[in-house]
């Protein structure tokens, strides 16, 4: 299933491409773009949302994916480790944070430093299990991540449900979630949220590529 979307014949191929996404790691043993331009995506959306709640009455609600601190690793060097160890394909990451977004825009989740990690961990996961022909299991990831298994566990039912289980994506989804980056990429500091699909009035439709800008959560 992982090279469905990279294999299609569309315009998007030149985005592909320069977001690494068809890069082997045995033909390039440098990290593909798509992994820093997530992290500095997501690291100006916690930035932002913290300041929101720092400066607002707007209260955090406190959900399983929060942990008592933040972690010493930051997004970067998180998203860094997740590609390094957990060996799931590029495109993984995009499907990720499509994710993410559906996730936020069901729950009104706010990302801050506290929930992140755990909310990528678990994304990137459910994303390899749906993306790639060969993932880990829970228990390897887990390690990866910094978190139980038994904690992993809970982390992807809740993220599933969060999701309504809604975890296809179309080739038109992905591919103009890899435009949006390629602009990221050339100075376009997007905010969060790229493009968020299956925004609630789309949930009935299984065709996702309904999409809208998210609110910058």
């Amino acid at each position: 299933m992982g090279t469905l979307v990279i294999e299609t014949d569309c315009s998007c191929s030149n985005d592909y491409a320069a977001l690494g996404l068809k890069d082997l790691r045995n033909e390039n043993p440098r990290n593909p773009p798509i992994l820093s331009l997530l992290a500095a995506v997501l690291e100006r959306s916690v930035q932002k949302n913290e300041w929101i709640l720092e400066t607002s009455q707007t209260k955090d609600v406190i959900t399983i994916f929060h942990g008592l601190r933040a972690p010493s690793l930051s997004i970067q060097q998180y998203i860094d480790r997740i590609f390094k160890y957990a060996c799931c394909s590029p495109s993984c990451f995009v499907i990720a944070n499509i994710y993410l977004d559906r996730f936020i825009q069901r729950t009104n989740l706010f990302l801050t430093s506290l929930n992140i990690h755990r909310l990528l961990i678990t994304s990137v996961m459910v994303a390899a299990k749906f993306m790639d022909d060969a993932f880990f299991n829970n228990a390897y990831y887990a390690r990866v991540g910094g978190v139980s298994t038994a904690e992993l566990n809970k982390l992807e039912i809740k993220f599933l449900f969060g999701l309504d289980f809604r975890i296809h994506v179309t080739v038109k989804t992905f591919g103009e979630y890899c435009s949006v980056f390629k602009k990221e990429a050339t100075g376009g500091l997007i905010e969060r949220s790229i493009l968020a699909c299956g925004v609630e009035e789309s949930w009935a439709n299984k065709d996702d590529s309904t999409c809208a800008h998210s609110i910058a959560r």
